[in-house]
């Protein structure tokens, strides 16, 4: 998925605005404008869109994690990852919201999404596992959709 996409989605999830998305990449250790924010988040078929690089979506990832659920003092902090796949994303943002592996298959069900455990542990492993399985979008986007009606309610 397109990393604009993924920003789109989780703000709309949590009912973020320009600024406090500017702020969670800032607490991810990025400082950006909001106005930078606002091109990200416009359609790309709009004018002033601009295609949100993978750093960026690694320090608002990072930032949305320490965000809900507060900072580890007691482990050195962590590299911010060079690469942003659909796996990362999922791994991150099940990460944020504390998703269990049951979670995550509730809410892969709900969206009418189907998936064993099996293959939801295998979108979690490593990428040099010989059991790791890539991330498609269309999983990707049944997750977002998933948790979004978790956190927002349903409608």
């Amino acid at each position: 998925m397109i990393n604009n996409d993924v920003m789109r989605s989780v703000r709309f999830m949590l009912k973020l605005d320009d600024a406090r998305i500017a702020a969670l990449i800032k607490l991810g250790g990025l400082e950006i404008s909001r106005p930078q924010v606002t091109d990200f988040l416009k359609r790309d078929d709009e004018p002033g869109y601009v295609l949100c690089d993978n750093t960026v979506m690694a320090h608002f990832l990072d930032g949305l994690i320490l965000h809900l659920r507060g900072r580890d003092e007691s482990a050195p902090p962590r590299p911010v990852e060079k690469s942003i796949t659909n796996n990362t994303v999922l791994k991150k943002l099940r990460v944020a919201f504390e998703l269990k592996e049951q979670d995550v298959l509730a809410l892969m069900a709900a969206t009418g999404f189907q998936v064993s455990k099996p293959e939801l542990s295998a979108l979690f492993r490593n990428a040099d596992h010989h059991n790791f399985r890539p991330c498609g979008d269309q999983f990707l986007r049944n997750f977002l959709k998933g948790l979004t009606e978790r956190v927002r309610g349903p409608g």
